[in-house]
């Protein structure tokens, strides 16, 4: 499909604006230096008002850096205007054409490259086939489910053969069963497509489903990157566990590498690298700890939920609390509210920070 797989490269880009309110200056990218493998999928996740968005719209030149270069494939792009780029982006309101139907909207801007109509032809049915919408080419947009939509603004993008792929958070808009199939379907797209995609949005699930490498952004820098693993199991911060998936924090003193003091109780931990005496984060994620009658950790009861394909359980260890995934608990002892346990857990489970 792409004539060229280009990687992207962002060297200390920043990007500077005014707060309308206070009237001052202020980075909604700080300094950020990006490589995006060629052939790769990149999320950028965070919050809302991290920088994710801008940064995406610096990449496909919406918005020009005030700091730093761009470079595509190799080139520096800073100067180049976003139709002389050789990027696409999927946007979240698809911004399909309404009076066009799904042959025209798709073959839209391979006529304004004054492409000969046999070779449109031949391009834009080989593109829906491959997003799924063949036999539905003169169906009008305003027919369609969102879904579709988003299929028909896929294809609209892919087939101008781009270096690069940019969605600007392209499944917003669609009900959470749709946006968990058409997630799978981009994924699937982008891999046969074999095409450098970088994809923007604030759902933690979609960036785990569809990302070779995520990147987290807090207040416009970049906080971790990543494998979903990586980021997962290996957390570099409170913020980074806390924003993927669920984490619980558990505050003590690192007695050795093997072993940390939580509130008076000794528990084993894998700390190499890391300097006995000082105070330490442990990040307990609430399907890495099981509820037993000995363990590491003595907690009381305070919730006890089924919930089908796990017990759902909220403790209390001193002052902290510890929220307990138990997967599979039909032939499990299950606590009630008010009984005293331990928490307990691997130590290759759980992260020091």
């Amino acid at each position: 499909m792409a004539k060229e797989k280009k990687g992207v490269r962002l060297e200390h880009i920043s990007k500077i604006y005014q707060d309308p309110k206070t009237g001052k200056d202020f980075y909604a990218v700080h300094d950020t230096t990006l490589d995006i493998t060629p052939g790769s999928f990149v999320t950028l996740l965070g919050p809302s008002g991290c920088g994710k968005t801008t940064t995406l719209r610096m990449i496909a030149g919406f918005e020009s850096p005030d700091e730093g270069e761009i470079y595509l494939g190799g080139e520096a792009i800073n100067a180049l205007t976003p139709n002389k780029r050789d990027t696409a982006m999927v946007f979240q309101s698809y911004a399909l054409l309404p009076h066009y139907n799904i042959f025209d909207n798709v073959a839209y801007g391979l006529k304004l490259r004054k492409m000969d109509k046999a070779t449109i032809q031949e391009k834009v049915t080989n593109i829906l086939k491959l997003v799924g919408l063949e036999g539905m080419e003169s169906r009008m947009t305003n027919q369609l489910s969102g879904g579709q939509q988003q299929r028909v603004a896929l294809a609209r993008a892919l087939v101008l053969e781009p270096g690069v792929l940019l969605f600007d958070e392209p499944l917003s808009n669609l009900d959470a069963k749709l946006r968990v199939s058409m997630r799978t379907e981009i994924r699937r797209i982008q891999q046969e497509a074999g095409i450098t995609a970088i994809y923007v949005t604030h759902d933690q699930s979609e960036a785990m489903a569809l990302s070779d490498q995520i990147i987290i952004m807090n207040k416009g820098v970049v906080a971790q990157i990543g494998s979903p693993q990586e980021i997962y199991y290996h957390p570099n911060s409170e913020f980074v566990a806390d924003f993927i998936g669920e984490a619980n924090f558990l505050k003590g003193e690192l007695l050795d590498a093997d072993t940390a003091d939580i509130g008076g109780h000794k528990v084993a931990v894998n700390a190499q690298g890391l300097a006995p005496g000082q105070s330490c984060t442990l990040v307990l994620r609430p399907e890495a700890a099981v509820l037993a009658d000995a363990g590491q950790l003595p907690c009381q009861v305070i919730l006890s939920c089924f919930m089908g394909s796990y017990q759902n359980y909220h403790v209390m260890v001193g002052d902290t609390l510890v929220k307990i995934t138990d997967f599979n608990p039909k032939n499990k002892k299950i606590y009630n509210v008010g009984d005293t346990a331990f928490v307990d857990f691997q130590k290759d489970n759980v992260h020091v920070l």
